[in-house]
């Protein structure tokens, strides 16, 4: 019995790799995205080594991640709009040239800090682009039921892939200069550019694109609105993306400072993206993603922070690091799985867009702030704040669902609306003024 049920759970988990799209495009997403972690961190640690400050790693991520700030739910909007794989293409592209260009000019000798500044600028605007516009084609690589499944899966390869490229880097930095790191990126879109043109566009599931005018950006604002779940999980995600997830200037940190090795940098987060890879797909292997899953990944997430922030040798620092990362992963695919569970076809790229600009687009507050208290209060601080405010936040949020459920406020979960019909996107129902809700209970 144990056997079956352990055969059928792995059956879950994998269940969109039914698709031969899906196996491709996540293939060479994997190859892509190892090339991407490795320029991160060899971005990352050549600046710490230039200057010795956390604050200037975290001005470093304010510039690549701030125009998802400013920029995110915009192209949200376009994404559902246009045709998303023709938008992925373009935008990965543009991230392949930029890595070349920053490739050169480091080993140029032209690699500055303003330059590096302006770079991750550059970086940043074509990756807000493409965020929706790809988290949006993996959708369209499955059949609506698997809707739930592919997003996980998505996170899982995302968070998997940093397993490899921090320690990668960590031990091709032994051996060369940032600049060729930065060129092996550049090679690696090749992985996920070809399999995407040669993807076959007939066993595609595509959305209808919303239509035109009218206030894209606010129609998904007010749908998050109306719906007392969905506020609350983007409100608590939004909050504890902003401080709890500056691994890139925490763990730089306490690899220097507490552990004595910068270098080490690259391997905690290697450790870490094990645990989000567990994490990942230990949510990808439910039906159903639910809040009380939500509320405890982030419980997760803040206690093994102290552990890491505080462990007394780097080996227990490693072994923490898994639930660290196994919490935060599967945080964020519950997210992102509730969101699109809950969303009408039309609108699930401007939902994943604000999905990232909570998480992603929030950096550029975040990163700066755990780099001061990183140079000023101390290593530990910078990854133990971040802790602090996530067990408050579920606090609350977990305290606001209860009230709401006991003073029968309607939510997505507890109220039937009236219905026109139901959707045939799996996103729900569909109500009279054509806005989404879940169906789903916690």
């Amino acid at each position: 019995m144990t056997v079956e049920m352990t055969a059928m759970a792995q059956s879950q988990m994998f269940r969109s790799l039914e698709h031969r799209n899906a196996r491709l495009f996540f293939l060479g997403l994997s190859v892509s995205n190892i090339g991407s972690w490795i320029q991160m961190t060899a971005i990352s640690l050549m600046v710490y080594r230039q200057t010795g400050k956390a604050t200037d790693v975290g001005f470093t991520l304010l510039c690549q991640f701030l125009p998802m700030l400013v920029l995110g739910v915009w192209a949200g909007a376009v994404a559902d709009r246009v045709d998303k794989r023709k938008m992925t293409l373009f935008t990965q592209a543009g991230q392949a040239v930029l890595a070349f260009v920053l490739g050169f000019l480091a080993l140029a000798g032209l690699a500055s800090l303003p330059v590096i500044y302006l770079v991750s600028v550059a970086l940043g605007v074509v990756a807000a682009i493409d965020n929706p516009a790809r988290r949006g084609f993996v959708i369209e690589l499955v059949e609506p039921r698997h809707i739930s499944n592919v997003v996980s899966l998505n996170t899982a390869v995302m968070t998997g892939s940093r397993i490899f490229g921090p320690a990668l880097a960590a031990l091709m930095l032994r051996w060369m200069e940032p600049g060729w790191l930065f060129i092996v990126n550049g090679v690696s879109f090749a992985a996920i550019l070809w399999p995407i043109w040669r993807i076959d566009t007939t066993q595609l599931y595509p959305s209808p694109p919303a239509s035109a005018g009218g206030q894209p950006v606010r129609e998904a604002l007010r749908f998050v609105r109306r719906s007392r779940r969905l506020l609350v999980v983007f409100l608590v995600f939004t909050v504890v993306g902003t401080f709890a997830f500056n691994y890139g200037v925490s763990l730089l940190k306490l690899a220097d400072q507490r552990f004595g090795n910068r270098d080490l940098f690259g391997w905690l987060l290697a450790v870490t993206s094990i645990g989000s890879l567990i994490g990942s797909l230990m949510t990808a292997a439910r039906a159903r993603v639910d809040s009380a899953w939500f509320f405890g990944a982030a419980v997760v997430l803040g206690l093994s922070g102290f552990g890491v922030a505080w462990a007394p040798s780097i080996w227990v620092a490693y072994l923490v690091s898994i639930p660290l990362g196994a919490g935060g992963a599967a945080f964020i695919a519950a997210l992102n799985a509730i969101s699109q569970q809950e969303s009408p076809p039309d609108m699930r790229g401007r939902l994943l867009a604000l999905g990232a600009v909570a998480f992603l687009g929030t950096s550029p507050i975040g990163a700066p702030i755990t780099g001061w208290i990183a140079d000023h209060v101390g290593a530990e601080w910078s990854l133990g704040y971040g802790s602090v405010i996530t067990l408050l936040c579920v606090a609350v949020g977990v305290a606001v669902r209860r009230r709401s459920i006991g003073a029968n406020v309607p939510t997505s979960d507890h109220v039937v609306p009236a219905l026109v019909g139901d959707d045939p996107y799996g996103g729900g129902v569909v109500l009279q003024d054509g806005s989404g809700l879940g169906a789903q209970s916690d």
